[in-house]
């Protein structure tokens, strides 16, 4: 029995009816345009038919492109970042690239997984894992590569990013809360060494000061999950349970202790819908309503947030619309239509459920 021929794009040509440039260009989703309607139908249609697949391997050859974006996340599993990736996938799929999405859970495996990238040729690389000092931010700076963050930047400003204004986040959430008749509001801020905690916190801040108010407490978590979450209301609940009004003046494990620290906090913001979930934990272990007792505010309005009892109120993000700003971003650097800096920041929307409401005292 013969052997199968594998079909060419010579032999796609001759089953379309045309010229070899011309399926070339109908199979690659970034020239598309260049070629009528028909024409494009009949390529695909004998491709197809054919069981043609293109050579990306000889592409790369020809062109010196990959036609391969590197992505590197933080934790695939936090679902924050399946929207980011899907913005970013469609985006890059229109111009023919693929993803090659790697899950960085710590620092130095960022720092292998971005030598990995570049080993294999990758065009360009978006990140949304940048961290303080990153190591695998500097390396792919050393070595020249294309790249775009998304949902966190860099404090040095020095690459194109697309992240959502945290500082109208926290302005949001804190106003809706004043609004309510809140005046002690706490934070659960995001870990230190991400833009996203920082900005949170100093957004924090400076709402509460554009009110009026002082902060009822703040700590930092030591990651951006459930746990941490807990762990931090846990810690804001011992110091509304110390503090009185009698140690309003008092000075308390070398901390001055604000008046609104001793009365305890009445609402809590969390920089992410995942620590507002273990406030919930806390809350709940200590036999706290949320909604009716303490006031809880999330970050992000991530899917099922309004599954939750109660219902989340929460600052939305505009997760898709970042992948793919990102992505456009990206492909106009690897095409070196851009050769700047390029900052775009979305706007949030604050999604009210019923984990907020006036507060009882």
């Amino acid at each position: 029995m013969p052997r199968a021929t594998t079909p060419t794009i010579k032999s796609v040509a001759l089953l379309a009816g045309v010229h070899i440039s011309t399926v070339s260009r109908a199979l690659d989703p970034s020239r598309q345009h260049l070629i009528g309607a028909q024409a494009l139908a009949r390529v695909q249609t004998a491709a197809r038919d054919l069981g043609y697949a293109s050579n990306r391997a000889a592409s790369a050859l020809r062109t010196g492109r990959s036609m391969v974006v590197g992505i590197l996340l933080p934790d695939i599993s936090n679902p924050v970042f399946p929207p980011i990736f899907q913005g970013i996938e469609a985006t890059l799929s229109k111009s023919g690239y693929l993803p090659l999405v790697m899950n960085s859970a710590s620092a130095s495996q960022r720092r292998a997984q971005a030598s990995r990238m570049h080993a294999q040729g990758v065009d360009g690389v978006i990140m949304a894992s940048a961290s303080d000092r990153d190591e695998a931010l500097t390396y792919l700076r050393q070595v020249g590569m294309p790249m775009v963050l998304v949902n966190r930047s860099y404090a040095d400003g020095k690459n194109c990013a697309v992240i959502s204004d945290d500082a109208q986040a926290m302005k949001l959430a804190v106003a809706h809360l004043y609004a309510l008749g809140h005046r002690r509001i706490a934070h659960l801020a995001g870990p230190a060494q991400f833009s996203t905690g920082v900005a949170r916190l100093e957004g924090f801040r400076a709402a509460l000061q554009q009110h009026g108010i002082e902060e009822a407490g703040v700590v930092i978590a030591e990651a951006y999950s459930r746990r941490a979450g807990k762990l931090g209301c846990d810690q804001l609940l011992h110091l509304r349970s110390r503090f009185s009004a009698k140690t309003a003046t008092k000075n308390h494990s070398q901390h001055s202790v604000t008046k609104a620290q001793a009365q305890g906090f009445t609402a809590v913001v969390a920089a992410n819908d995942l620590l507002a979930l273990g406030a919930y934990d806390a809350l709940h272990e200590a036999m706290l309503r949320v909604g009716q007792d303490i006031s809880v505010v999330g970050h992000n309005d991530m899917p099922l947030m309004d599954m939750v009892s109660p219902p989340l109120t929460t600052v939305r993000i505009q997760h898709a619309e970042m992948g793919s700003q990102a992505a456009r971003l990206l492909l106009a650097l690897i095409d070196k239509e851009s050769t700047g800096i390029t900052q775009i920041v979305l706007q949030p929307e604050l999604v009210i459920r019923l984990s907020t409401a006036a507060p009882l005292t």
